[in-house]
């Protein structure tokens, strides 16, 4: 470029990063690389975030590990953090297993009931509920 080509305001020395004279862009084109890659990368370590309650509750062999993925899902599609939070707090913590103590305790009253209805029965002669012995019986 000559300085004839060069508008009356612009300086006398342009750098070489600014625009080359075949058209080409040094900058431009690093910073659309470098641009790209780094989306790419936030949005690699935005899934590797939201996998991470999967994953613990996976690594555990958590039963509620369907809930956690579902939490997880949600959070992802919505931006919500409040599902996030609750799928790694149920990820995290295993909840107590109310009912089996309670299933015990019913089983416990079941087998008490039948065993006191078996002490009470009376035994009584077996009877013959054909017709024929009935009628027999009667005469």
């Amino acid at each position: 470029m000559s300085t004839a080509d060069l508008h009356p305001m612009a300086t006398g020395h342009i750098p070489s990063y600014v625009t080359q004279a075949d058209g080409s862009d040094f900058l431009f084109t690093f910073m659309l690389v470098f641009t790209v890659i780094v989306i790419v990368l936030i949005g690699v370590a935005y899934f590797t975030l939201h996998a991470i309650p999967e994953k613990l509750a996976h690594k555990s062999n958590h039963p509620q590990f369907q809930l956690v993925g579902i939490l997880a899902l949600l959070a992802l599609f919505t931006h919500n953090g409040l599902f996030w939070v609750a799928a790694i707090l149920v990820a995290g913590f295993q909840f107590p297993d109310f009912a089996a103590p309670l299933r015990s305790i019913a089983d416990a009253i079941r087998s008490l009931g039948t065993q006191r209805k078996t002490d009470s029965v009376i035994e009584e002669p077996p009877v013959d509920p054909t017709p024929s012995a009935a009628a027999a019986q009667e005469q």
